[in-house]
């Protein structure tokens, strides 16, 4: 018996890593001698670089840099030595979670940080910069992440902007004289599963700034600043990427990254399936268990139960999903190679008590899919002529 563990990390809960721990110790009570394939994944946002360093033993590296309004923090960063790849997750130097709630300012907050852990992977020497791009608190449009790496942004009095995207409706001129020149000898993609433009109603300001503190009027405010900031950057870099997929990801540093750096844009769950082997881990395989906190039909959009059912359905083999609770429309992805879904909860639990709980729930819905799954095989022979 061959089974291919790839779950997602259970956000504030269990790591990607703990998450396939957990199943494979309830497997293991039904099937102790099968062999049990742990590749712990990620969709892009927080938790990519842990789930790619524990599935391919690299290293973890940490760099002092400028968070998303200015405070010094230390930031970690993933490093796969033997390709002289980097893995940057941005949310670590700009992301959400470093803000709390009342202090939340899409019109300040600033990529820099995440230009900073760029520029470290530069010293390193990396060939190749995956950055991970879930979980901004920012709206910039990555003007901080490049201004971080060299490039200049000048108001009409030849100062240099203040932080964030509301300053770049003052942007009178780019500057790419002092750009690090290493940029142009690296590849980037862009790891994440968002996929709007920067502007419009379904761009980077429409539809994330106010989780990101943004009121209706500045988010106007700021679509229009991008908008700016976009006209004067296709004038320079003579390319107009604004509509491209993906550009609004991370409130913008997808179109920094497509403009500035050629990044390439990828399901962040393909990137991370590339990196951890998991298509060559399924070959052959009996059955493939992944999951994620909640399992819903936002799953579709690209996150790591729908990435891993595609490939595990290229190979004919089942997919089972055991998640923290299955949410609306769930039963959309049996359409696409999911065969059966599992909530976490064993009976009436507060969300407290099962985040609390996750790594005994997991080993137990494990250990009860094991014995359902050889119960069928048995009846299954037993019913062969």
């Amino acid at each position: 018996m061959k089974i291919v563990i790839a779950p997602d990390s259970f956000k504030d809960s269990v790591s990607a890593q703990g998450v396939a721990d957990a199943i494979a110790l309830g497997l293991t009570e039904v099937w102790p001698d099968a062999q049990l394939i742990k590749c712990p994944m990620a969709d892009g946002g927080e938790g990519t670089v842990a789930a790619v360093l524990a599935a391919c033993c690299g290293e973890l590296h940490r760099a002092e840099v400028c968070g998303p309004l200015g405070k010094t923090i230390n930031a970690a960063w993933g490093w796969l030595p033997d390709s002289h790849t980097a893995i940057i997750e941005m949310a670590e130097a700009s992301g959400l979670q470093l803000v709390p709630v009342d202090r939340r300012d899409a019109c300040i907050s600033s990529t820099f940080g995440t230009g900073e852990l760029i520029r470290a992977a530069l010293d390193a020497g990396a060939q190749r910069v995956i950055l991970a791009i879930g979980g901004s608190a920012t709206n910039d449009g990555g003007a901080g992440a490049m201004q971080a790496l060299g490039v200049k942004l000048l108001d009409a009095q030849d100062q240099e902007l203040q932080p964030g995207g509301l300053a770049l409706a003052q942007l009178a001129r780019i500057e790419l004289g002092d750009i690090d020149p290493r940029l142009a000898k690296v590849q980037f993609d862009i790891a994440a599963d968002v996929d709007n433009p920067l502007c419009g109603p379904h761009g980077a300001s429409a539809i994330f700034g106010p989780q990101k503190g943004a009121t209706s009027r500045q988010v106007q405010q700021l679509d229009h600043a991008l908008g700016h900031f976009a006209e004067l950057c296709a004038q320079v870099l003579n390319k107009d990427v604004c509509n491209e997929p993906g550009s609004g990801a991370a409130g913008g540093l997808g179109f920094a990254a497509k403009a500035f750096l050629g990044a390439q844009f990828k399901a962040g769950v393909e990137v991370v399936a590339e990196l951890v082997g998991l298509a060559e881990a399924v070959k052959n395989a009996d059955l493939v268990i992944t999951g994620e906190g909640r399992f819903d039909a936002q799953t579709l959009r690209g996150k790591t139960p729908f990435g891993v059912a595609r490939i595990a359905h290229e190979h004919g083999v089942p997919v089972i999903v055991i998640a923290g609770t299955l949410g609306e429309g769930y039963q959309q992805l049996y359409a696409h190679g999911i065969d059966a879904a599992f909530a976490l909860a064993s009976g009436p639990m507060t969300l407290e008590q099962a985040c609390a709980d996750a790594p005994r729930l997991l080993q137990e819905r494990a250990t009860d899919i094991a014995r359902v799954w050889r119960m069928a095989a048995r009846t299954d022979s037993s019913a062969r002529p």
